[in-house]
């Protein structure tokens, strides 16, 4: 547990670092870019295997309906972490999509995992979020909403979200986590 939780400090270190101390950041140039990255690569890495490595110890029992409102929730995570990157009428609905969709990822993961390591992990990521969140709108409190681009931009973005949640599901079948009911 101890791998996951120094993993999830690292990982957030390495965002907040930009934030929490600007000056040295900018002292140092390119090269606080290279440990930031640095610092979220290790923190990646470590929550991995502090996750796969960790004792289950169950706190909750979920219920389970909760799975298929994680489906939900997972595929609306994807493509609104996909409105980051379009270039169509939803680009811009939201300053911060990725971290939207980190914090709905996180919500949905707490519903049907009901295990310690699980509660930090997606507890860890939601909390990371947030206060990313608040940091960027602390520092940078203005933003200019960029313009909207042609509809059909957002018919690819669909198209791409569900070959994305496809392909999630795919690699969390392969990797022996179904995330469909067991019946």
């Amino acid at each position: 547990m101890l791998i996951l939780i120094l993993g999830l400090l690292l990982w957030a270190g390495g965002h907040y670092y930009k934030r929490i101390l600007p000056e040295l950041h900018e002292q140092m140039g390119q090269k606080a870019k290279g440990l930031s990255t640095l610092l979220i690569v290790m923190g990646l890495g470590m929550m991995i295997v502090g996750y796969r490595n960790a004792d289950f110890i169950n706190v909750w029992f979920p219920p389970t309906w909760t799975v298929h409102l994680n489906n939900l929730l997972m595929l609306v995570a994807v493509f609104v972490f996909g409105t980051a990157h379009t270039k169509g009428r939803l680009r811009g609905w939201t300053r911060h999509p990725m971290l939207i969709a980190v914090k709905i990822w996180a919500v949905a993961h707490l519903l049907v995992n009901g295990d310690l390591a699980s509660i930090i992990l997606f507890g860890g990521m939601l909390l990371w979020a947030g206060l990313q969140v608040m940091l960027i709108n602390r520092a940078a409190p203005e933003w200019e909403r960029p313009e909207k681009g042609p509809a059909k931009r957002d018919i690819i973005l669909v198209i791409i979200t569900l070959v994305a949640f496809g392909a999630i599901t795919g690699i969390h079948m392969a990797l022996g986590v179904s995330p469909f009911p067991q019946g």
